[in-house]
């Protein structure tokens, strides 16, 4: 056993379930298996995009983030189905609570992937047979396939889960890299994205070895201190800690969602920003923080992107003054063209424990006097489980964003 358990490395797993949410539904829905599923926002409109699809579907090209309407063109018996979030995080929570069996160093990373430390963990068996079980166990008691990367650190395991889709087990080692990982095209490095991919092939690096062996100062002149952490990175070397409490630490919280239709009417885009400051208030709520820095993204009909900011002299977490803040940069910086997507993100956070607002004379009346109607409304969304004076200044809100957060990544350790 020693071979598996070295003295002064790690053994690190990385677990990606595969297909996550078109596997969960199939689990749902026995009859779906083996048939083309794609999980799409808002299917019924001409903006619904793909979530994700199973391995039928790909087979014909269908990818995330595709227009479904591509999608459809591709695979024409393709099934669609709306997302139901509530089902993905059950599965979620019962998965990551089958490799909290094997160790308590489990760190979430998403709704359907994370890395476990399982060097202390020689008791149970070699890593194959560890990884066999949890595999086994999560097919057969939640029918969902999953992958899993065997090695040193965390990146290794990472590009190792990859290796092998669906149901793999791959072990990656450092002796393992000239044959294993450096043939690979530079985009399929983990952490590097198309941005990225395009400036380290302007500097002739097609591959992963490319990446490992250039020299470092060209790196850090194109791509700064990132450079020398990706090519660390491809020399198998990352010293980060499995850390189960990182799902805490967190720089922003945000949310976005694609429009309808491509819209210049103000009552509709105000009606949207109404929404996301809503929903950005309920997780800062929830999280106990504060804001001093609002965020604001536009997406124009051509996908044009902008995104502008606000710093403040005072912290702030109301969904009123979100809105005030993400309005007057939507009026500053909006260029009159058709809106796609909107998007309100807080940052520079700090926790409401620790905040003391200074207030002055000019803003002491105003403030204390929203406190009492902020109250009054607290208690009362409190009694009758819901905010009763929403519906008087907006719609009903509607499903914003597709993507999780990680506020609930740690609901496996509540039971």
């Amino acid at each position: 056993m020693s071979k598996w358990y070295p003295k002064k490395g790690r053994v690190i797993f990385h677990v990606d379930m595969n297909s996550f949410y078109a596997s969960v539904e199939m689990a749902f829905d026995p009859s779906l298996k083996g048939k083309p599923l794609a999980i799409a926002g808002n299917p019924e409109e001409r903006r619904g995009i793909v979530v994700t699809s199973s391995y039928e579907a790909r087979k014909f090209g269908v990818k995330t983030t595709m227009p479904l309407w591509e999608a459809r063109k591709l695979c024409p018996d393709l099934i669609v189905m709306r997302p139901n979030f509530e089902r993905y995080r059950t599965a979620s929570k019962e998965m990551f609570k089958i490799l909290a069996d094997v160790t308590p160093l489990v760190q979430p990373v998403s709704i359907d992937e994370g890395y476990m430390d399982v060097t202390d963990c020689a008791d149970q068996g070699s890593p194959p047979q560890i990884a066999e079980r949890i595999q086994k166990r999560i097919y057969e008691e939640l029918d969902l396939p999953c992958s899993i990367g065997i090695a040193p650190n965390k990146f290794l395991a990472k590009m190792a889960s990859d290796m092998k889709k669906p149901m793999g087990i791959t072990i990656l080692r450092k002796r393992d890299l000239s044959h294993k990982l450096w043939p690979l095209p530079i985009e399929e490095m983990y952490g590097v994205g198309e941005k990225t991919g395009e400036k380290l092939r302007k500097l002739k690096i097609e591959t992963i070895e490319d990446l490992a062996k250039h020299p470092v100062l060209d790196l850090k002149k194109v791509l700064g201190i990132n450079g020398e952490r990706l090519q660390n990175r491809a020399n198998g070397q990352d010293e980060r800690p499995v850390d189960p409490d990182a799902v805490h630490d967190f720089k922003s919280i945000g949310t976005s969602t694609t429009l309808p239709q491509d819209t210049t009417e103000d009552t509709e885009i105000q009606s949207v920003l109404r929404r996301l400051c809503n929903k950005v208030e309920a997780r800062m709520k929830n999280k106990k923080v504060l804001t001093k820095n609002i965020q604001l993204m536009i997406r124009y009909h051509d996908r044009k992107t902008v995104t502008r900011s606000r710093q403040l002299s005072d912290f702030i977490s109301k969904s009123d003054d979100l809105f005030q803040v993400a309005l007057q940069l939507f009026d500053e910086h909006w260029n009159q063209n058709p809106v796609r997507l909107l998007g309100v993100t807080a940052s520079d956070l700090a926790e409401k424990s620790e905040v003391t607002q200074q207030l002055d004379l000019f803003n002491y009346e105003q403030y204390a006097d929203k406190e009492k109607l902020y109250q009054a409304i607290d208690n009362l969304t409190e009694k009758y489980g819901s905010n009763p004076f929403r519906t008087i200044s907006m719609p009903s809100e509607g499903k914003v964003s597709t993507s999780f957060q990680k506020d609930f990544l740690d609901d496996y350790k509540k039971d």
